[in-house]
């Protein structure tokens, strides 16, 4: 049930190991992007399939170049992507998350994009996103991100902080005061980022451009702080590891708390509810700030056709007509700005992520996250679970190092 993107992160590794070995589909020679006559090969998932090719149809109307665009699972498209490009097989563009940049970049399978002026008229985040080294390496085309859920029925008004909300929940008598999810013994750091921001303690150092840096910035006496929270929240009952994501949206689904932290594929869960999306609520002082997943489309650097492929990605996937069909097909905010501000106008959940959203921050796409993510969440578990707050997340940050070091 978890988003795409996140899952996608956390397999960053066991996906690189399947490139490596050449496994996928890579024997597939209608698969490949090799035609040497201007055509282009476009992969994409079911969901995505028939935007893409409306659009695609509306480009070789225009300009005589023909689009074949490939139907793809999504969760096979890393992998595949990777092991195929460096063989010449690989399509000229595909479909994927924006957190995929880091090994795409260091596999060198990827090429940058020419958006130009184009770029002003996308949401700031999602360009931030595919941005690496000054380079924009992806067409975005949808944003997501986590916000707080609030049952209207059960709590009238939004809570500013995190202690607000334990008491608005405390006060309605539910069973949970508020739903924040887990993985058991795996933890959820993608659920508890929020709170971790809000004491000051990023995962990475941002750049000018908002693309990451190597260091790492979680350390010190802000996560300090936010490993003593989690520490003090599991003595309270107010976080479990045994939370999962079934449970959190079954209880909230039966009216058992006023609030759940989740996402917009959260909502068709909860029909019958009235439902308000607010910010996130802070709990170390600071703006709460999720991190924000980006969808969007690369182009790649074997591409014999570059020039044509981001000609049709620049103005034919990010036409206002194309980027509104990719978020009803997929029901998460437009990137384009003007597509964005038609669909919340139109929808005020989709307001309310959008908003959260304004002030998210992506999530790492550098190859330094892969070494975060083993060391992350076991920790953050284990420190509900009871384990000492400060010391358990110093070895953390050692480990995590330790790790980005060798």
């Amino acid at each position: 049930m978890r988003r795409s993107i996140l899952l996608a992160a956390a397999l960053g590794t066991t996906l690189a190991l399947t490139a490596c070995s050449g496994g996928g589909s890579g024997d597939d020679p209608t698969t490949g992007a090799e035609d040497t006559t201007g055509a282009l090969t476009v992969w994409v998932d079911e969901t995505r399939q028939a935007a893409v090719t409306d659009a695609a149809k509306a480009f070789e109307t225009e300009t005589g170049t023909k689009v074949e665009v490939v139907l793809k699972n999504f969760d096979d498209i890393r992998a595949d992507f990777l092991a195929q490009v460096p063989t010449g097989k690989g399509p000229d563009i595909t479909v994927g998350a924006h957190d995929w940049l880091g090994e795409f970049t260091t596999n060198g399978v990827v090429a940058p994009l020419e958006l130009g002026d184009k770029a002003a008229e996308f949401e700031k985040v999602s360009i931030e996103a595919f941005t690496q080294d000054g380079q924009v390496y992806g067409l975005p085309y949808a944003t997501e991100n986590i916000a707080l859920i609030r049952n209207t029925a059960l709590a009238a008004t939004a809570p500013a902080t995190w202690d607000e909300a334990v008491a608005a929940g405390q006060a309605a008598g539910t069973k949970f005061p508020i739903l924040v999810q887990s993985d058991g013994a795996k933890g959820d750091p993608y659920t508890h980022y929020p709170f971790q921001t809000s004491f000051g303690a990023p995962v990475f150092a941002q750049n000018e451009d908002g693309s990451y840096s190597s260091e790492l910035a979680m350390g010190g006496p802000e996560g300090q702080a936010f490993a003593t929270w989690l520490g003090a929240q599991g003595a309270a009952g107010t976080l479990s590891q045994d939370t999962t994501y079934d449970i959190a949206v079954e209880a909230f689904k039966n009216g058992e708390s006023p609030f759940i932290v989740g996402g917009p594929w959260m909502i068709e869960s909860f029909e019958g509810l009235n439902l308000a999306i607010d910010p996130i609520p802070s709990a170390g002082g600071q703006t709460a700030q999720p991190f924000v997943g980006v969808q969007g489309f690369y182009l790649s650097n074997q591409s014999k056709n570059a020039l044509v492929a981001n000609d049709f990605l620049v103005n034919f996937l990010s036409t206002e007509e194309a980027q509104t069909a990719l978020y009803k097909a997929g029901n998460r905010s437009p990137a384009l700005t003007v597509s964005a501000d038609k669909a919340a106008a139109e929808d005020p959940i989709i307001a309310g992520f959008r908003a959260v959203g304004a002030d998210a921050l992506p999530m790492p796409s550098i190859p330094e996250m892969a070494s975060v993510w083993s060391f992350w969440g076991v920790t953050e578990a284990a420190i509900v679970g009871g384990a000492d707050p400060i010391t358990t997340w110093d070895k953390m940050i050692a480990d995590i190092q330790a790790a980005i070091g060798s």
